[in-house]
């Protein structure tokens, strides 16, 4: 008598995919022990960059004409490199710079100079991947059976991407920078109010926010460590809460900046503006969560019905289909 086939499931093997499943949960459990044996402490390198931040303000107020010109000498090469080769090809624009300087900023990165890589990448990543694009299609036939709208579509598709790229991911980290200090600027607020009633600077108390904050919200910390570093060494106290509106890409951050300059302006009181805007904030958080909460029936309905009916369905009917084929079997 011969031996009976091994179960299938839609004409595969179910040893294979179980296999196959095993191996992908195995790899996660890897990846997962990987990531909580390797990460880092975020706060060393906020804090050199701080420091270097500290620095930089002390050279700019204490250092003579000649050493800021020595400084301005010793710039990177490689972005002075970058800047040249945009300049033959006319390509550098001082808005279209300050922009790029300013997304920067936004997404966390400090260093100017980079601002002229991204512009640079902007002209080259479509000539790279264009041209691949084009020689992999239209000279190496690499898709014989396709089309010339389908053929098309890849290079203009290409194309696009390519130029798109280094602003979509300057978009995203921004987006993610910004998410995360939008959820830690009512507790800072209160932290201000408090530290506003108990007597002390607005520098001082933004220090002391930002070492509070720095382990829950390490991106808001940094902002607050920042702006407190530049309210000590700036002769203009409002060009410090300027920076930080420029350095975050939030309405409600602007609206903290503009009271903290009218309180330094006319003299108002710091703590009851800070407590308004702090509720204010926490009933906007609420909102959103609401929002999310009432979204969330509509969004689960395509996993559900995707994922989780067939499943279901599988568990449910895959024991009777196999008696009943094992009956006409027999």
């Amino acid at each position: 008598m011969a031996p009976a086939p091994p179960p299938t499931l839609l004409g595969i093997d179910i040893a294979m995919i179980a296999s196959g499943l095993a191996a992908v949960a195995t790899l996660a459990v890897l990846v997962a022990i990987y990531a909580a044996a390797t990460v880092r402490d975020p706060m060393a390198k906020r804090v050199k960059a701080l420091n270097q931040r500290r620095e930089q303000l002390k050279a700019g107020i204490v250092a003579s004409t000649s050493r800021r010109r020595k400084s301005i000498s010793n710039r990177n090469e490689m972005a002075d490199k970058v800047r040249g080769l945009l300049a033959s090809f006319k390509m550098l624009q001082d808005e279209q710079v300050v922009k790029a300087q300013q997304r920067l900023m936004q997404a966390g990165i400090r260093s100017k100079d980079l601002a002229f890589v991204v512009i640079f990448a902007r002209f080259v990543l479509p000539v790279v991947l264009g041209g691949t694009a084009i020689v992999l299609v239209y000279f190496l036939d690499t898709f014989p059976t396709w089309g010339p709208v389908k053929k098309y579509g890849l290079v203009a598709g290409t194309l696009i991407l390519a130029y798109k790229a280094p602003d979509l991911y300057l978009k995203n980290k921004v987006q993610k920078r910004s998410d995360a200090i939008r959820k830690g600027l009512p507790d800072a607020l209160d932290l201000l109010v408090i530290c506003a009633e108990a007597g002390l600077t607005v520098d001082a108390a933004f220090g002391r926010v930002a070492r509070e904050l720095g382990k829950a919200y390490p991106e808001l910390g940094d902002e607050f460590a920042l702006t407190s570093i530049e309210l000590g060494f700036l002769t203009d106290r409002r060009q410090a809460f300027e920076n930080l509106a420029n350095r975050i890409d939030l309405e409600a951050v602007r609206g903290v900046v503009a009271t903290m300059i009218q309180t330094e302006k006319y003299g108002t009181p710091l703590a009851s503006a800070l407590r308004v805007l702090s509720a204010e904030f926490r009933n906007e958080r609420m909102m959103r969560a609401e929002e999310k909460a009432a979204r969330l029936p509509a969004i689960m309905t395509v996993p559900l019905i995707l994922f989780i009916l067939p499943v279901l369905f599988i568990v449910i009917l895959g024991p009777a289909a196999c008696s009943i084929k094992d009956s006409l079997m027999s």
